[in-house]
């Protein structure tokens, strides 16, 4: 799996993911339990990822929507 965005925004994962879905691209928010553990205070961010051969194209769409500023770096 690829990072894509790591946020605490949950309207622009919201977004990004309803992208993906769009795109037929599968994709999974991960850390969502982590809220648990900080007491629900929205500090611990959650992450966007999408397989290895999706990852370029994800990309694309992420950019084309204006999110290039929340895509992490590709080499990480």
């Amino acid at each position: 799996m690829k990072e894509l965005i790591r946020t605490n925004d949950v309207v622009l994962l919201s977004f990004a993911e309803s992208l993906m879905k769009d795109a037929d691209i599968a994709c999974m928010i991960a850390d969502q339990s982590m809220s648990v553990l900080e007491g629900s205070l929205g500090l611990l961010p959650k992450r966007l990822l999408v397989a290895q051969e999706d990852a370029d194209r994800a990309r694309r769409i992420l950019v084309d929507a204006g999110l290039e500023h929340e895509l992490r770096d590709e080499k990480q």
